[in-house]
């Protein structure tokens, strides 16, 4: 792949391509594609009146040139109309500018993943680029989820003056894209049972603290011109929600984070799995309620609390014992026996699949599985070690009525219907580790290659 120097222009362009815009855009809302129709920006009398004219053709210019490739002020003002149809916004003078960088931001990011797409085809003679019945059956899927067929759908977005091959051309990049990074690097990727596990101890160890669904539309300030750039963008994508916009649907459009595909959907989440910033504006949020821009390190989040609910309390450990067996009313001498029995034996259990084996090198104890268990039914001498050891951790000496224990604790995890399999949690970590794949991989296609937006 060549290497190239980027370059980055930003010209007196760009505003004559926001005044065309302003004349030319009166776009009705898409129909069915929006949760709700926010309001019509009201236009001057002569551009009302020529509304449901077909816009007129603009005299095209460059708006882009991506490692010699053109991208025209028409295939600008093509992606700029389709991502409000999309995404619900209505133009106003405050938003243009937001709506033009984010659709010129996307006609590169395109651009450059074609580009390597063709490069890797030709080089490796196979095929990655979705073919047109593919994209055809990705435009029938969209429409059904809409209730609609593919021609009602279709035919709605040619009613608001954008061209076919504008939106066939942006489901090819993003589904040729995935499929390419999906096939390169899925099969490669290893999720070790250490960090299914982690993963697992984080979730019993926050199963007690309030939980939230949520949403999320995150803005990187240095995808998007940087903190004050971000912040701006934040407040207008707010305001157009607060307008009608959905928030999936803006979310899809404008969101940097691996959660745009699905619309923003986070799932249900816990203190400590977000940046602390947004932590603390959920504990002041309500269900149905959208926050304020939240600024964080790299970036700004706006949240939508779907949901919340009480911690569960409910988490799942595997344990295994070593015993030394001592009557209720055993001597100091005999305690102290057993005690220092089990303080010799506890550096020699390295993980719990070793246990057994020491304490049968050991005569006078006796080692067993204890399998798995709600932390809540354990004894309450068992809880406090469980609640606070790690996986792979044995405990010091416990004393019961049964005898003096060692525990160790094999395994933890949420417990409740709705804590997350093995399974889904090994998913969840894979789309995080591609998703993260993807935006490097782009990341150096851009910083190799030569832009140039006037």
């Amino acid at each position: 792949m060549r290497s190239a120097r980027s370059v980055t222009t930003f010209a007196a362009g760009a505003a004559s391509i926001l005044a065309l815009t302003v004349a030319s855009l009166g776009l009705p809302a898409f129909a069915r594609i929006q949760e709700a129709a926010p309001p019509q920006v009201d236009a001057p009398p002569a551009a009302a009146a020529q509304a449901p004219a077909a816009p007129q053709p603009l005299q095209e210019s460059v708006a882009a040139v991506i490692n010699d490739e053109i991208v025209s002020s028409y295939d600008l003002m093509q992606r700029m109309r389709l991502l409000m149809a999309t995404s619900g916004m209505q133009p106003t003078q405050e938003n243009l500018p937001q709506i033009e960088q984010e659709a010129l931001r996307s006609l590169v990011d395109e651009h450059l993943q074609m580009q390597e797409l063709r490069r890797v085809e030709k080089q490796q003679k196979i095929t990655i680029i979705s073919t047109d019945k593919e994209v055809d059956e990705q435009i029938a899927d969209i429409a059904q989820s809409n209730k609609m067929s593919a021609e009602q759908l279709q035919q709605s977005l040619v009613q608001q003056g954008i061209g076919l091959d504008t939106w066939r051309a942006q489901l090819r990049a993003d589904s040729s894209w995935q499929s390419w990074i999906q096939g390169r690097y899925g099969s490669r990727l290893r999720i070790g049972e250490d960090q299914i596990k982690a993963y697992q101890r984080r979730l019993a160890e926050s199963a007690a603290k309030p939980q939230y669904q949520i949403s999320e539309v995150f803005l990187d300030a240095s995808r998007v011109g940087g903190m004050e750039v971000a912040m701006n963008g934040a407040g207008q994508l707010i305001g157009q929600m607060q307008q009608g916009a959905p928030f999936a649907a803006v979310a899809r459009q404008f969101s940097g984070s691996a959660t745009a595909a699905n619309g923003g959907d986070v799932g249900w989440v816990s203190q400590g799995e977000m940046p602390t910033e947004v932590d603390a504006a959920l504990e002041q949020l309500r269900p149905g309620q959208l926050s304020k821009p939240i600024q964080v390190k790299d970036g700004v989040y706006i949240i939508y609390l779907r949901d919340k609910r009480a911690g569960s309390k409910t988490a799942i450990v595997d344990l295994k014992q070593v015993a030394a067996p001592l009557a209720a009313d055993a001597n100091q001498a005999q305690i102290d026996a057993a005690t220092k029995l089990l303080i010799d034996l506890k550096p020699k259990i390295t993980s719990c699949e070793t246990l057994e084996s020491a304490a049968g090198k050991v005569d006078g104890l006796v080692a067993g599985d204890l399998g798995e268990a709600e932390i809540t039914d354990l004894a309450p001498a068992f809880q406090d070690a469980a609640n606070k050891l790690d996986v792979g951790q044995v405990s010091d000496p416990i004393r019961t009525d049964a005898g003096m224990h060692l525990i160790a604790v094999c395994g933890k995890r949420q417990g409740g219907a709705n804590a997350p399999n093995h399974d889904q949690i090994e998913n969840r970590l894979r789309g995080q580790q591609l998703a993260l794949i993807a935006k490097r991989y782009l990341r150096d296609l851009r910083n190799q290659a030569t832009i140039e937006t006037r």
